[in-house]
């Protein structure tokens, strides 16, 4: 099941990294190619809070085995498909159906194993949960250099296949209570869809069309609030809700919730940010993005039996503080970055965002679900998780707006001081025309260009510092929040 849920959480990054060669593969334009990521975005954050209802429809084993083999059979499709509609239509499915693996993992864990096994539980789901995102640049960027965008798709089958035929002969905790569908809340599903669905493309396209000028965003927009204004209406008052928003009353899964939407916004922005300024700064390929990137998950993985041994030894909520404050360090640690940053300089950030990770992962997990009656698990699961993608999509969105904000700035603050009566930039000028001297017709002109590249580049630099501030400021915000954490009490009976 862990293993299903690594490839459910890789397939956003694996692609995000490779969509140019996708673009050129299916001859798209830049903005059809975003509706790649988009739509399995859109799709998979409806699944994830319903597929606590569908788990105790269908049971944890037929849910789990549905959804790794549909996810198996639409990455097939993915893989062969021709055309961009096609593609969107595959992609949409394939974060539906595979967006169910996600949550029914955590809720399994804590259905299955004893509170003194939950440590070792909580090492594994954390390690795969967290790895997921980190390695998805690199091993995107190796199979499309090595072999084509094809196999981004394709290494899911074979895991694909072991998946589905494993859990559905070995993973049986559970019965399916069929009677839940006599009052099946179908108008409850498409509120809920309509709201997540366009909260999620709003935020994803907000910042690159301009938000609500452009006319699509603004309609989905007013469709999101109207929508979110009658699901939670009818969630909070139909008998047989498709989402129990009952859970956030615990206070410790309130509070975990929120985390959970905090650490989305790190994993997710670190791993969008980095990759973007060794792209857009460095001029690095895929996949040598990829092996910088590498450091982050090797010292993840590195920190895993630390992080497990701490959990069982050390107050859950030190531990969070601990795992906060380090994630805040190793972005702070990056705000400094030059246009000649390359591996070592960002080898120690990476590294500290490496460690950090699993001692925020796990004691979220325990401390927003330990608390919980096994009943409640199966939904609260679901939305633990849709805060963490959420975190993400809407931590995404306000990168991207800072960025265009702040480069606007920096680009003028720094081109109102390219004045040519000042000596220095007529002498830079002078000096950069004598380079070109012989080799171009005209060397001002070709001189002129490059000093407006050296200040654009230096915009970005500055931009790419500023958003690191600012995530290692939300890190740090967040700490004010750990004295409202209670430390879990009773344990909670496993599910049989």
């Amino acid at each position: 099941m862990v293993v299903g849920m690594f490839m459910a959480i890789l397939d956003i990054q694996i692609v995000s990294s490779s969509l140019s060669e996708i673009q050129a593969g299916l001859s798209a334009s830049a903005d059809e190619i975003s509706w790649v990521q988009t739509s399995y975005l859109i799709a998979e954050v409806v699944m994830i809070p319903l597929s606590g209802m569908l788990s105790r429809i269908l049971s944890t084993r037929v849910l789990f085995t549905l959804s790794a083999a549909g996810f198996t059979l639409t990455s097939v499709a993915c893989a062969f498909t021709s055309g961009i509609e096609t593609m969107v239509l595959w992609r949409a499915l394939q974060g539906f159906i595979g967006g169910a693996m996600i949550p029914t993992v955590f809720a399994a864990s804590f259905a299955l194993f004893p509170a003194e096994k939950r440590a070792g539980v909580s090492v594994v789901i954390g390690l795969v949960a967290t790895m997921a995102p980190t390695l998805g640049p690199t091993l995107g960027g190796y199979l499309t250099q090595t072999f084509s965008w094809h196999w981004l798709f394709l290494i899911n089958v074979v895991p694909g296949l072991i998946v589905t035929t494993l859990v559905w002969n070995l993973v049986d905790f559970d019965k399916g209570d069929r009677s839940l569908l006599k009052g099946f809340d179908l108008l409850g599903l498409g509120l809920m869809a309509l709201f997540l669905g366009s909260v999620e493309y709003v935020v994803e396209e907000g910042p690159r069309n301009d938000w609500f000028d452009d006319g699509a965003i603004a309609i989905l927009a007013v469709v999101a609030v109207a929508a979110g204004v009658g699901f939670f209406w009818r969630v909070l008052t139909y008998k047989n809700p498709i989402v129990e928003l009952r859970a956030f009353r615990d206070r410790n899964f309130a509070i975990g919730s929120l985390y959970s939407f905090i650490i989305g916004i790190g994993l997710y922005g670190a791993v969008y940010i980095t990759p973007l300024f060794l792209a857009r700064v460095r001029g690095l390929n895929s996949l040598q993005i990829g092996e910088i990137m590498f450091v982050t998950g090797m010292f993840q993985f590195m920190s895993a039996p630390v992080a497990g041994i701490l959990s069982k030894k050390l107050d859950l909520r030190i531990m969070l503080a601990m795992g906060l404050t380090l994630f805040g360090t190793g972005v702070w640690l990056n705000s400094g970055l030059t246009s000649d940053a390359s591996f070592w300089e960002l080898f120690v950030p990476q590294a500290v965002r490496g460690m950090s990770l699993m001692l925020c992962f796990i004691p979220i997990n325990t401390l927003a679900l330990g608390t919980l009656p096994p009943a409640q698990l199966k939904n609260a699961s679901g939305l633990y998780n849709l805060m963490r993608n959420l975190g993400g999509a809407i931590g995404l969105a306000a990168i991207n707006t800072v960025m265009i904000d702040r480069a606007a700035l920096h680009l003028n603050r720094l081109g109102d001081n390219l004045n040519p009566a000042r000596p220095l930039v007529q002498d830079t000028l002078d000096g950069l025309a004598a380079r070109f001297d012989g080799l171009v017709a005209d060397p001002s002109a070709a001189a002129a260009k490059m000093l407006a590249n050296m200040v654009q580049r230096e915009a970005m630099v500055l931009t790419f510092n500023d958003l690191f501030l600012v995530m290692a400021g939300v890190f740090l915000t967040a700490l004010l929040f750990m004295p409202l954490v209670r430390k879990p009490g009773q344990t909670v009976a496993a599910d049989h």
